[in-house]
């Protein structure tokens, strides 16, 4: 039997593996997609301590490597649910159980998509989710800003501060963030805001060159010539399975505080999924450092 199972191999995940390693538990990490988690989709972090920069991929090579060197088992494989039976938990996943004395859930927040053709493709080489982290790759151009809420008006105003031109495109009639926001935003000359308009459609074949969109009013479409898009449309946490364990917020965040113990003994949460205000590579690491040395406490 595994001392502890991590659910997701994000930076929270691979964190909590290196901790509770250290201290010589046995660590299975299981993870459905990329090894990295949302990291890995950008192309250059330049806010992680210790690297002036480095792509999510490298530094989530890093992780995985100093986890594996560690003693870690990884398993690729989708959980759908985790079964507690008091000292025992079982994991299960569409190819089988495992049988741990404790499990960390660390299974992220996916960003919203728009669910359009090449979308995929795109990623990381034309559409970012991040201006923080990628702002800096459209240097004097012009980007589209998928949005309306806070989160998206919050991009396009640190758009605003190096890139040309930056166009908000809003699906319905007016913004719907924080009216101090709003304000900011009518402020910036370079700022333009398109609403009651749906993005329809992706400009370009080997390279991004824009976005089509549809005025939902008069079905007229248009192209945007853009050199980048940041989607701002929402996080989906990736919850619904193990709510049983962890009573999620009304958003679906798993509605746990910093001490990362859900209310179930021997069941912990870490990174993007847990409710919080900031969410970066930063604080989901420290968020699977809480966990694994409360995780350890609880083994001990």
């Amino acid at each position: 039997m595994t001392d502890l199972i991590i659910v997701g191999a994000g930076p929270a995940g691979l964190t909590a593996a290196i901790y509770a390693l250290r201290a010589k538990k046995s660590v299975l990490v299981i993870e459905q997609g990329a090894l990295g988690g949302q990291m890995t989709f950008s192309p250059k972090i330049e806010n992680y301590p210790g690297f002036t920069e480095l792509s999510g991929n490298m530094l989530a090579d890093k992780m995985v490597e100093q986890a594996l060197g560690l003693g870690a088992e990884i398993e690729l494989d989708r959980v759908t649910g985790v079964r507690d039976d008091g000292d025992v938990k079982t994991v299960v996943t569409e190819n089988g159980e495992y049988a741990c004395r404790a499990v960390i859930l660390a299974v992220g927040a996916a960003h919203r998509k728009l669910g359009l053709p090449n979308e995929d493709r795109f990623i990381g080489s034309g559409i970012s989710f991040c201006a923080v982290c990628d702002a800096a790759f459209f240097d004097g151009q012009t980007v589209a800003v998928i949005g309306g809420g806070n989160s998206a008006m919050q991009e396009a105003l640190l758009l605003s501060d190096t890139c040309k031109r930056v166009v908000m495109v809003q699906n319905l009639p007016k913004l719907t963030g924080e009216p101090a926001l709003q304000e900011k935003i009518a402020a910036r000359d370079n700022i333009e805001l398109i609403c009651s308009a749906v993005a329809v459609g992706i400009l370009g074949d080997e390279t991004f060159a824009g976005v089509e969109i549809e005025h939902t009013d008069t079905g007229v479409r248009e192209k945007l010539a853009a050199d980048g898009m940041f989607i701002a449309i929402g996080l989906d946490p990736q919850t619904a399975p193990f709510r049983d364990l962890a009573a999620p917020d009304q958003w679906g965040y798993f509605d746990v505080d910093e001490s990362c113990a859900a209310g179930v003994p021997g069941v912990f949460v870490a990174g993007d999924c847990r409710r919080k205000q900031i969410r970066q590579i930063t604080t989901a690491a420290a968020d699977g450092a809480v966990a694994a040395m409360a995780a350890c406490r609880y083994l001990d």
